[in-house]
C-alpha cells in the first residue's frame, strides 16, 4: 500500500472512530436527561407561598425524605395554573378555588386535595384616609376606597388574590378606574412593599402580610370578612394529556403537602414570631368544613 493511501485508511479510521464515539455520546445522552429529569420536581405556586417563607421550610423536607430536587416557579395563581394546564409543571400548589375547578374539569389538572387555609385582609395607612377601619364587609370597604379616590394597589396579575379582588369590587357594584387605582403587576410581597411607599390600600393573604409586617407601615383595617376566606389545595399534572411530566414526582410532592409530617409544619409555621400561624392545616377536609 502506497503512503498515501496508508494516510486516507488512517484518516478515515480516525473519522470512524469518532463519528461511532460521537453516536455513543448522543445514544447516553437521553437516558441521562430523563434521568435528571426524573428526580427534579416542577413545582408552580403562588407568590404567597414563597413569600410568606414556608416552603423555604417544606420543599428542604421533602427534599431530603425523598431524594428530589424541586424547582420552584413562584407566580401568581393564574400564571401557576397555566403552567400546570399545559404540562409545564408536574405539580401545582395555588389558592383560587373557582379557577382550579375548571383546570380540573377540562382535565390537565387531577387530584384536588385541600393543603391549607388563612385568610385575606385589607390594608393601608395607619390614618385610613378612606374611613374603612370601622366597616366589616371587603365589598363595603373597597366602595369606600372608590368613592374617595383613596390610592389603591391591586396585583393586577390574575392570581388568586387578583381575582377575589374583582369579586369584591364586582360585588360592591363597581369597576375600578382612575388614577388612584394602580396595578403593579407584581407578587404579594412587592405589592405590599407598592403599598407601604405609595400610603396605599391593598388586598393580600395575612400571611405574606404577617411575614414582612417588620418592613410595612399598613395596619390591618379590614378582616375576618367570611369571603376573605382563603383557601390553598395542591394538584397533579394529568400524565395521560402530557406524558413528558414526572408523574411519580409530583404526586410526591402532593403527597407530602398533605402528609402528617407537613400538615404539622403549616400548623406551627410563623406561630414563635407573630403568636399564630401563618396558615391553618386542611388535609382531608372538604371546603364546606373550613370557616374563616
Amino acid at each position: 500500500m502506497s503512503l498515501s493511501k496508508k494516510r486516507w485508511a488512517s484518516t478515515v479510521c480516525k473519522r470512524l472512530i469518532v463519528a461511532l464515539a460521537v453516536l455513543g455520546i448522543l445514544r447516553a445522552a437521553p437516558v441521562s436527561i430523563v434521568q435528571a429529569a426524573g428526580t427534579t420536581v416542577i413545582l408552580a405556586t403562588t407568590t404567597s407561598t414563597q413569600d410568606s417563607g414556608l416552603l423555604d421550610v417544606l420543599v428542604p423536607l421533602f427534599e431530603r425524605q425523598t431524594g428530589y430536587v424541586v424547582k420552584t416557579v413562584s407566580v401568581g395563581t393564574g400564571q401557576a395554573l397555566a403552567l400546570g394546564g399545559r404540562g409545564e409543571a408536574d405539580v401545582v400548589l395555588v389558592h383560587a378555588p373557582e379557577a382550579e375547578k375548571r383546570y380540573m374539569a377540562e382535565g390537565t389538572l387531577i387530584n384536588r386535595r385541600l393543603v391549607m387555609h388563612n385568610d385575606f385582609i385589607v390594608v393601608g395607612p395607619k390614618e385610613d384616609p378612606a374611613q374603612i377601619r370601622s366597616v366589616k364587609r371587603a365589598s363595603g370597604a373597597l366602595r369606600r376606597i372608590a368613592e374617595a379616590k383613596a390610592a389603591f394597589i391591586s396585583r393586577g396579575d390574575n392570581s388568586g388574590t387578583h381575582q377575589l379582588e374583582r369579586r369584591l369590587w364586582k360585588d360592591g357594584g363597581l369597576d375600578p378606574n382612575g388614577d388612584w387605582y394602580l396595578q403593579s403587576g407584581q407578587g404579594m410581597g412587592q405589592t405590599l412593599a407598592i403599598a407601604a411607599e405609595k400610603r396605599a390600600y391593598t388586598l393580600t393573604d395575612r400571611g405574606t402580610y404577617l411575614a414582612l409586617k417588620k418592613r410595612l407601615t399598613l395596619d390591618i383595617l379590614v378582616e375576618r370578612d367570611p369571603s376573605l376566606l382563603n383557601i390553598y389545595s395542591v394538584m397533579e399534572v394529568n400524565a395521560a394529556k402530557f406524558p413528558r411530566v414526572n408523574a411519580a414526582g409530583g404526586k410526591a410532592f402532593a403527597d407530602f403537602m398533605v402528609s402528617p409530617a407537613a400538615q404539622e409544619v403549616i400548623k406551627s409555621f410563623g406561630v414563635d414570631k407573630f403568636d399564630e400561624p401563618l396558615f391553618y392545616p386542611d388535609a382531608g377536609k372538604h371546603e364546606e368544613e373550613i370557616g374563616p
